[in-house]
């Protein structure tokens, strides 16, 4: 997330935190009650001297997180960029009742490489939930959302290129959303 604020706070004001286990220096992500008591501490902390909407977006885990918080606390929206809908292996255990659960509208940003998040698999997901949900698709984007060189290269394009498209689906999501 830290190389999409500066490009984010053209919409608004951005607040970025880490998780207790990154703040101590820790590879294995805290459980998951922890992770949502740490997201809503940030939350109520970026809502101080703030009177207008509040979107929550994460990466990967953070978005993850952020839809359990949304299901807790009131917020205009979700901007998940590479939500991990799957675990990787053999028989990847899927993290849709969430998603199912939400009832706050949601953007997500996902490349068609991701392995976390098959976008077939999405698609059955999105269909099930009740809440609003959009789709911004990174062709070869894997779960950074980062293009492959090859694809860049056919297209005459660079990654800002991409990153642009997905600024533009952030701010038009969350100005639809104000």
């Amino acid at each position: 997330m830290q190389r999409w604020q500066e490009r984010l706070e053209g919409i608004g004001r951005v607040v970025l935190f880490d998780y207790p286990y990154v703040q101590a220096g820790r590879r294995a992500p805290d459980r998951l009650p922890t992770l949502i008591s740490a997201h809503r501490d940030a939350l109520n902390a970026a809502r101080e001297g703030h009177a207008g909407p509040v979107f929550l977006a994460g990466k990967s885990m953070g978005s993850r997180v952020g839809c359990h918080l949304a299901l807790e606390e009131s917020v205009d929206g979700l901007v998940c960029f590479g939500y991990p809908l799957q675990g990787t292996g053999k028989n990847p255990k899927l993290r849709d009742d969430v998603l199912k659960a939400l009832t706050t509208r949601v953007l997500f940003l996902q490349g068609t490489r991701d392995r976390l998040c098959p976008l077939e698999t999405l698609a059955e997901v999105r269909s099930a939930m009740q809440a609003e949900s959009f789709l911004h698709v990174v062709e070869t984007g894997d779960h950074s959302l980062q293009a492959t060189k090859t694809s860049l290269k056919q297209a005459g394009e660079t990654q800002d290129d991409v990153d642009d498209r997905i600024f533009e689906a952030v701010r038009l999501f969350i100005d639809e959303g104000r």
